[in-house]
């Protein structure tokens, strides 16, 4: 039987996320929590149901959440959403695309979702509520950490620590045993060394 979903934030992000969850087959989508302007539109067809004020309601029904804001200049709404969730006790999803390849031996955090295409190889590790977008290879041994978005196409090299809160930008890739600075802007298309 599938668990009820709830997602958070409406926008962009939110229909890749919606396109992946749906491939996936795990979950079923009931609402999206957004901003109380947008009460009563829709997202390919999902609901935009309540705000973040009504997260406690869902979590007392017994509702599943994913944060499906995007992140490119600073992780700080996903990391509020994410602190929002903990303090009321939230089921987190962590959403695999049937279409990525996650080796048994990688560590996947809660809240994280890996997109189509994605390659994540053996002891690699990916930290709680992260983007790990579509077509990015990761390493073996390397180290994703919390609020972390890797964007389209990004190739993490083996032994690496991507540190928290940093965006690592589409077709951006980094050298062997590269450690960025915590929240790091890496620009699309960047060789990090």
């Amino acid at each position: 039987m599938k668990r009820k979903l709830i997602l958070l934030g409406g926008g962009g992000h939110c229909k890749s996320c919606i396109d992946v969850i749906e491939q996936e087959g795990k979950y079923e989508i009931s609402g999206i929590l957004d901003r109380q302007s947008l009460l009563g539109q829709n997202v390919l067809g999902y609901d935009i149901v309540g705000t973040d004020d009504d997260i406690n309601k869902f979590v007392n029904e017994g509702y599943t959440f994913l944060i499906t804001v995007g992140q490119i200049k600073t992780s700080s709404i996903r990391r509020n959403i994410f602190s929002l969730l903990r303090k009321s006790n939230a089921q987190l999803a962590t959403v695999i695309s049937p279409r990525a390849y996650v080796s048994k031996f990688a560590c996947i955090g809660s809240g994280t979702i890996i997109m189509h295409d994605v390659l994540v190889n053996a002891s690699a590790s990916i930290g709680d509520n992260c983007i790990i977008n579509s077509k990015v290879l990761i390493e073996h041994d390397a180290i994703i950490e919390d609020f972390c978005h890797i964007s389209t196409s990004a190739v993490i090299n083996g032994c690496c620590t991507v540190r928290e809160g940093t965006f690592f930008g589409s077709n951006a890739v980094s050298r062997e045993n590269v450690h960025t600075n915590v929240e790091a802007f890496i620009k699309a298309g960047s060789i990090v060394k």
